[in-house]
């Protein structure tokens, strides 16, 4: 094999262990199901009984590294895990936050103590983290971030101080990893920071904020009054600024296109499955091109946002965090587009019977809605393309 064909095929044809990860998860996730998926939502519970099992399968933890429980793999993995589970109905949301963001950031850049405290029981499912990142004046604009952290000069440690919105799974998790903002002493200017902060830590609040959303993993506002927080709260170097904080946002992109693929993959299954075994006249309305085409179309749109995706894992697994930046943004903007189409044209494929509960499909009308919103929105990323890739100027 030539080394050009070697090349090709490890960054785009997926290995042997690839896919028998790929078929292991599938076979998991279909045990579940999207009928217990749902059954969940509506119970207004978690999905704790496929998370644990995941974590004890290795699942959830394949990205990170052996020694500390994981399976030494990266978002190659990862993605493969989230897109299966989405592909049989139980896309669990959490696994951007906790093993791709919080895990990815405290491997890289935590202290000793932080990666034995952490990892090992983000791996096995029986820790969980979130990701404490928006503000409600803030938005896609990270600059704006206004939570503060200044030094407690009677304990060493840290005063944290601010508010977040929109934050995943806070209920469930054991600790948030914040980003903050702390002064750089020789230019007095604010620079970003990650720190680590306990539940249970007093003056961290958190309220739910009602959601017409059906996820286990529910939505919080975070409330952080001189939050008193260790020394050994902060993630890595308190200079190192930007860099840590891109390390978690890449692989957030690159799993929220999972999260849509996997989505539209469970969508297009259930209108093709239908639109074979529908009839109306003498045929089946698959064997029409009006009913056959755009479900071809969302296929095509389905497999190119995956290409785009295993594009940007392997950059980042590879080290390369500025192509993985560009990457990331292209995959999560392609898989939400092609995932939203690929849901709105199966209700539409499935006519009246797309909106009733017994086929399960209209819930994942406003779910599909997730990655083309967050992390961060499709007019954010064009705004990334133009500026970064095609070196037009800013408009802001």
């Amino acid at each position: 094999m030539s080394t050009v064909q070697g090349t090709f095929d490890s960054a785009l044809l997926e290995s042997d262990e690839r896919r028998a990860l790929r078929k292991a998860v599938g076979d998991l996730a279909r045990r579940y199901g999207r009928e217990y998926f749902s059954a969940t939502v509506r119970a207004g519970k978690h999905t704790d009984e496929l998370w644990q099992e995941a974590g004890g399968l290795g699942y959830l933890g394949v990205n990170l590294p052996e020694e500390y429980g994981g399976g030494g793999g990266g978002l190659a993995e990862l993605s493969i895990v989230l897109e299966e589970l989405g592909a049989a109905g139980c896309p669990l949301l959490l696994l951007v936050v906790s093993p791709a963001i919080c895990g990815t950031v405290i491997a890289r850049f935590g202290t000793d103590e932080q990666k034995r405290r952490w990892l090992p029981g983000i791996a096995d499912g029986s820790l969980r983290m979130a990701f404490g990142i928006t503000e409600p004046d803030a938005g896609s604009n990270s600059h704006r971030i206004t939570t503060t952290a200044r030094r407690d000069p009677d304990t060493g440690g840290w005063r944290l101080t601010g508010r977040k919105v929109f934050i995943s799974g806070v209920d469930i998790a054991d600790a948030t990893l914040i980003v903050g903002r702390t002064e750089d002493a020789r230019t007095g200017k604010l620079k970003p920071c990650l720190f680590i902060v306990d539940r249970e830590t007093p003056g961290f609040e958190f309220r739910q904020i009602e959601m017409e959303l059906a996820a286990p993993e529910k939505q919080f506002q975070l409330f952080l009054d001189d939050v008193a927080l260790p020394a050994d709260a902060l993630v890595g170097d308190e200079d190192a600024g930007l860099l840590q904080l891109f390390a978690g946002l890449n692989p957030e992109r690159i799993m929220t296109a999972a999260f849509s693929i996997g989505m539209g993959r469970y969508a297009l299954d259930k209108a093709v499955e239908y639109a074979k075994s529908r009839q109306v006249w003498q045929a089946p309305i698959g064997s029409h091109q009006a009913i056959a085409h755009p479900l071809a179309q969302a296929h095509i749109e389905l497999e190119l946002a995956r290409l785009m995706m295993q594009k940007a894992a392997y950059l980042y697994d590879a080290g390369d965090d500025m192509g993985a930046g560009e990457a990331a943004n292209m995959a999560k903007y392609a898989a939400a587009e092609a995932g939203a189409k690929a849901v709105d044209q199966a209700v539409h494929t499935l006519g009246g019977n797309g909106l009733t509960a017994e086929y399960g499909l209209a819930s994942l009308l406003t779910a599909s809605r997730v990655g083309r919103i967050a992390p961060v929105s499709r007019e954010m990323i064009l705004n990334f393309v133009s500026h970064h890739t095609l070196g037009l100027p800013k408009s802001y």
